[in-house]
């Protein structure tokens, strides 16, 4: 009988051993998720994709383990090991994380950032101070509304898929991962898998290696997602930046210095 109840709970309890992964569902994801999805029952992981802000809640609270998350959260975990060599950054322009505006920068008197994501908050109010020197009010949008509002002098930060579709019309376009790069020389990350425990090695070393799937198979996942407003194959390949490198780490290490200093002042 007891033989029985054990083997009747053995998927429950297999269930419970698994990892809770979360990433983002963007474009800029799929390349890494590719072989994430493929592997999942062979990696025992719970996958769930949302955006990058309720990524790091997720994290923050204890209801994922392991998540692609914007970097800025990093300082606010108990707990956080980067794993993996792999993120989503660029060495230059990036495309997909700008600031819209109908007239040039120092014309700008307002500008929206995007509520999806503090990492790209962060690098844009610090990139408004210290290298555009604007003094524009700043306001933090609440849901997607504030698109609207690109007109006459107000200017948003738009990320993601949102900010491919909206390059598509914008009067001006200013490339935060361009803009950091001339500023600083580094490259930037936007997001690195971080856990908030400790994550067995043989763990670490399966899903760092389906993590590399999709970028062996790039052609696959551009067929898989097809998009019509933007290049897939230049965006994959000549805008994100898939290394987590030593440029990028010191790159990292300075953002997080800059957010030091910009929320104590």
């Amino acid at each position: 009988m007891l033989g029985y109840l054990l083997l009747s709970l053995r998927p429950k309890l297999k269930h419970l051993t698994k990892i809770r992964v979360a990433a983002v569902d963007y474009l800029n994801t799929k390349p890494l998720l590719y072989g994430l999805k493929k592997k999942a029952g062979d990696l025992e992981i719970d996958l769930v994709e949302t955006y990058p802000a309720q990524l790091a809640q997720r994290l923050l609270e204890g209801r994922a383990d392991l998540a692609l998350v914007p970097v800025a959260v990093i300082p606010e975990l108990q707990e956080s090991h980067v794993i993996t060599r792999y993120c989503i950054g660029c060495d230059g322009a990036v495309a997909s994380v700008c600031i819209f505006s109908p007239v040039p920068m120092e014309k700008i008197k307002r500008v929206y950032l995007d509520y999806q994501s503090r990492t790209s908050v962060l690098l844009a109010r610090i990139l408004l101070k210290e290298y555009w020197h604007s003094d524009a009010e700043i306001i933090v949008a609440t849901g997607e509304a504030y698109l609207k509002e690109i007109k006459g002098t107000t200017a948003a930060l738009v990320i993601g898929d949102r900010a491919l579709a909206e390059r598509a019309h914008a009067a001006f376009i200013y490339d935060l991962g361009e803009a950091w790069k001339t500023h600083t020389g580094l490259p930037f990350v936007f997001a690195a898998w971080v856990s908030n425990r400790v994550l067995s090695p043989d763990f670490v070393r399966r899903f760092e290696a389906a993590n590399g799937i999709g970028l062996l198979e790039l052609e696959q996942v551009i067929k898989d997602n097809p998009y019509q407003l933007f290049d897939l194959r230049d965006y994959y390949t000549q805008y994100i930046s898939y290394t987590l490198d030593d440029a990028k780490r010191k790159g990292l290490a300075l953002f997080l210095e800059k957010c030091v200093h910009l929320q104590v002042s």
